[in-house]
């Protein structure tokens, strides 16, 4: 029998430790920069009943009707794997009635974590996918898109991108929707035989769902088509200004762009993309950010009529263009101590050594193969460290150890109980105290 091959699932990646340390810094670098702007960490299930999403992507989305990974389990529960992070995090916030009078307006989360969508893997897009995303609830205040747009814009720059293009457009208010849902089937409709099957489809369910086609012959089609910002409603018009002179004020860079609509059917008001250009992303610019406001999500789900405004940044994408840029500059750090020993009795010391140097909070390893001392020295030089701690027989009959500098090749040796109880005074560096005398004494 041909021994078995276990490799991992199609648009599925192994993050490994070298790896791992460059997504800490991008992650911890967005959890401190969100805690200025007064946000939280949220952690939802990775999956949900499947009409969590089905009911707020919209039964015309793609991530509903080709790309969720959707399931019956053992109780014939149909759920499904979250294919986003936004209604998980507004499901959150109805169950545990986050919009009460205890807590802040709005109310402000981020997440960070896997997402899940069945799609054709490719650079940067994977079936199993990450993301960062905020969601700020409870406020129609335009100041809070400009804002959002500003914390996105923000991070990016923190990061060392440049080249960014922020694009921005308003789907308006539920009246500006339905005047323009109209106008897009009055233009649309004499035009569908040209279109693909997937915006035939769409175009009597969710005609906005046409503008964000990907077939080329859609997008010359829909290139001419008319324009939301021409049926704003006196309120959407008012929001959409207002945010316009946020950004303003706030120095922002933007450009209009009427044809983005955003892939969820829960977008309404602002919507905006930010995109840079890299080879590793594909030709031209690509979107590395997205998000909007949406008013009626927390209402579908039971509670009351607020609005959010967030965003999502794929972490796989995003990782993709720092690399290319040379700006992952996070390394595993060095080890601190390697403890080398050698001899009858030794062994239970080193242990003990070692342990004794990780509980002042140093990076500590030991030898685990019963290697000479040479082939240790040669695996501490392997892993960094600064100093090495060698415990032979006859130090173990004094009581004492050998400590050696790296750096400098500086060598002493020191009273074992003193390494216990008294290990930085040896190890980290300390200023020398120069006396000057007074010209007066």
């Amino acid at each position: 029998m041909a021994k078995a091959s276990f490799q991992k699932p199609k648009g599925t990646a192994d993050l490994l430790p070298d790896g791992s340390y460059q997504w800490h810094y991008v992650e911890e670098t967005a959890r401190l920069l969100f805690a200025d702007y007064q946000y939280e960490e949220i952690r939802t299930p990775m999956f949900e009943s499947f009409d969590v999403f089905a009911r707020s992507a919209g039964d015309t989305s793609d991530v509903v009707t080709k790309e969720m990974y959707d399931f019956y389990d053992k109780g014939e529960r149909h759920v499904a794997l979250r294919p986003e992070g936004t209604a998980g995090v507004v499901r959150a916030f109805v169950e545990n009635k986050l919009y009460g009078p205890e807590y802040p307006k709005p109310y402000k989360a981020f997440y960070i974590g896997p997402m899940f969508r069945y799609e054709r893997p490719q650079a940067g897009r994977m079936r199993q996918f990450h993301q960062i995303g905020v969601e700020a609830l409870g406020s129609e205040s335009p100041a809070l898109d400009a804002e959002t747009i500003a914390m996105a814009v923000d991070f990016f720059q923190t990061l060392g991108l440049k080249d960014l293009k922020v694009t921005i457009n308003s789907l308006g208010d539920q009246a500006s929707r339905a005047a323009y849902r109209q106008a897009l089937i009055d233009y649309l409709t004499p035009l569908a035989d040209q279109l693909s099957a997937d915006s035939q489809a769409r175009l009597s369910k969710n005609p906005l769902r046409v503008l964000d086609s990907k077939d080329a012959q859609d997008q010359a089609i829909v290139a001419k088509a008319p324009s939301i910002l021409d049926y704003l409603s006196p309120a959407a018009q008012e929001h959409w200004t207002a945010v316009q002179s946020y950004l303003d004020a706030l120095g922002i860079d933007y450009e209009i762009d009427a044809t983005t609509v955003r892939g969820l059917d829960y977008y309404n008001h602002t919507i905006f993309e930010i995109m840079t250009k890299s080879k590793a992303l594909g030709h031209g610019y690509t979107t590395i950010a997205g998000g909007g406001r949406y008013n009626g999500l927390v209402a579908e789900f039971g509670g009351p009529e607020v609005s959010g405004m967030g965003f999502g940044i794929g972490l796989e994408r995003l990782m993709l263009l720092l690399a290319d840029q040379q700006l992952l500059t996070a390394t595993q750090p060095s080890l601190d101590v390697y403890v080398a020993n050698q001899g009858a009795g030794t062994d239970l010391v080193a242990m003990q050594m070692v342990q004794a140097v990780r509980s002042f909070g140093y990076r500590a390893d030991r030898d685990y193969e019963n290697r000479k001392l040479k082939g240790q020295f040669k695996a501490a030089n392997r892993l960094g460290a600064r100093f090495i701690i060698t415990i032979g027989e006859r130090e173990l009959a004094q009581q004492t150890a050998h400590l050696k500098n790296m750096a400098t090749s500086a060598e002493r040796t020191i009273p074992l109980v003193d390494l216990y109880t008294a290990l930085p005074t040896y190890i980290e560096p300390t200023e020398e105290v120069v006396e000057v005398e007074s010209e007066d004494e």
